[in-house]
């Protein structure tokens, strides 16, 4: 006689392929993104004059910035207005403007400095990450705490630009390191949680991406901060 599964057992069998499933499109279409910032940095790199008119014209920079931030607002917040197909080219443009813009980084630091504090990003991110999906613990008091802490480090970087203290960017780049790294497992938790309430899709996995791409992205700079040598 076939034993019936119970109904509770098939539906936590249920919750754990919807979380799977989202957490694998997440990171697929982050590393989409991360490749094509990567595409982006060298096609700017290799062409002078795309790098002179980011770096020789701070209107043009700062333009590509504000256009960034315009459309990492829009796909946060306008999420559910938005088709999948517009979600995943915002997310792809975006992507690529940020590669335009991050390409400067290599104009400071050496390539090996770059090489390995993205290793080492990578590391903490999939290690912070990998505890993030696999904890049992409840991390929404997480949520608003590392909130302010990223808060607190927008407004200190801000005022920073106009100070311009080596010692102050330091501790911002510190308390950055550990705000980046709380909130790359604080959102992989997220991501897996809202895959148990039944949220599921592209877009849902798009602003995932967006969100942990946004995070390994910082750590990765907060970072360089720290281990890059310069030129």
């Amino acid at each position: 006689m076939n034993e019936q599964i119970p109904s509770y057992a098939r539906t936590a069998d249920q919750v754990v392929v919807r979380q799977n499933t989202l957490i694998r499109q997440v990171y697929a279409w982050m590393g989409a993104g991360l490749a094509i910032t990567a595409f982006m940095a060298l096609v700017t790199l290799s062409s002078p004059a795309i790098l002179n008119a980011v770096t020789g014209n701070k209107l043009v920079f700062y333009g590509l910035m504000i256009g960034e931030l315009a459309l990492v607002f829009i796909l946060s917040g306008a999420i559910n207005k938005l088709s999948a197909a517009t979600a995943t080219l915002i997310f792809i443009v975006y992507s690529a403007l940020n590669g335009i813009t991050l390409s400067v980084v290599t104009l400071v630091y050496t390539a090996n400095s770059i090489t390995s504090t993205f290793v080492i990003t990578g590391g903490m991110f999939g290690a912070m990450s990998v505890f993030g999906y696999m904890t049992k613990r409840d991390l929404t008091s997480w949520g608003s705490f590392l909130f302010m802490g990223l808060i607190g480090v927008v407004i200190a970087s801000v005022v920073n630009i106009f100070v311009g203290s080596s010692a102050v960017s330091w501790v911002i780049s510190g308390i950055g390191v550990l705000v980046f790294t709380g909130l790359t497992a604080y959102d992989t938790w997220k991501i897996k949680e809202l895959a148990a309430q039944g949220i599921e899709g592209r877009k849902p996995a798009i602003l995932g991406a967006l969100t942990l791409y946004l995070d390994f992205i910082n750590l990765f700079l907060m970072l360089l901060r720290f281990t890059g040598s310069r030129k």
